[in-house]
């Protein structure tokens, strides 16, 4: 057994009458990379959010760490440090510098002085090579950029997990490359992300355990092996051959 981080247990999520996610069961272990793939409307994103208390659960528990992190007495924000989120539209301060969207959440949460934070945003910039843009402002970036100064910020929390809900869905084809780059370095050192994807070759190829998720629940899930190359179930079958031709 490896050291867990995340446990969810029997997740739900209601809007109105609308069921959105049902009895979700899934763990997360340090240095695993969780894909979770599935068709648009699936309940992907709305599990993220759940994760990352953007979203309240209508039942179940969400354990960081042996923890339940909806019994009160946990500090959203630094939770959120501890499980940081890359967002698909990149989410960063207009009005600031890439180099002060990197600090400004060590400061305020870390309550880091402004000259450590710039140590270590500019760490976390250079290793998603975007030191050379630090003074630039979000308008002036491509979306690629954009969205590795997203992760760079996200790093620079010292997370020992990071979400990444569809984080290649906004971009242009051309700039999904740089940023899928990016994620398989970290996955290469070790980093415990769980990626919301419609990239399958980077789920099948980078992943440690694969969720299929239909209608809310999750249908089917395993090792990248035998979801890719021997799924159980006929939807899962039908969902990847959009995909690959068998």
């Amino acid at each position: 057994m490896g050291e867990m981080i995340l446990q969810v247990g029997h997740l739900s999520k209601t809007f109105g009458k609308n069921e959105v996610l049902k009895d979700i069961d899934f763990k997360v272990e340090k240095g695993d990379v969780t894909s979770i793939i599935g068709a648009s409307g699936s309940g992907k994103s709305t599990l993220l959010r759940c994760i990352n208390l953007l979203e309240t659960p209508t039942s179940g528990e969400i354990l960081y760490r042996g923890e339940n992190i909806q019994a009160g007495g946990t500090s959203e924000a630094a939770y959120r440090a501890k499980v940081g989120m890359v967002f698909q539209s990149f989410n960063l301060f207009a009005n600031m510098s890439v180099l002060e969207n990197c600090t400004i959440g060590q400061c305020k949460v870390l309550k880091k002085s402004k000259a450590d934070a710039a140590k270590s945003a500019l760490q976390y910039l250079d290793k998603v090579g975007m030191t050379p843009y630090q003074n630039a402002k979000p308008r002036q970036l491509s979306g690629g950029q954009k969205q590795r100064v997203a992760i760079a910020r996200a790093l620079a929390m010292d997370p020992e997990i990071l979400l990444f809900d569809e984080p290649t869905s906004a971009l242009d084809p051309e700039m999904v490359g740089e940023v899928l780059e990016v994620m398989r370095a970290l996955a290469a050192e070790g980093m415990t992300m769980l990626v919301v994807t419609h990239e399958m070759a980077f789920a099948r190829d980078v992943s440690s355990q694969v969720v299929f998720m239909k209608d809310g629940v999750i249908c089917e899930q395993g090792g990248p092996q035998q979801i890719f190359g021997s799924p159980e179930k006929e939807e899962t079958k039908e969902f990847l051959s959009r995909f690959f031709n068998r």
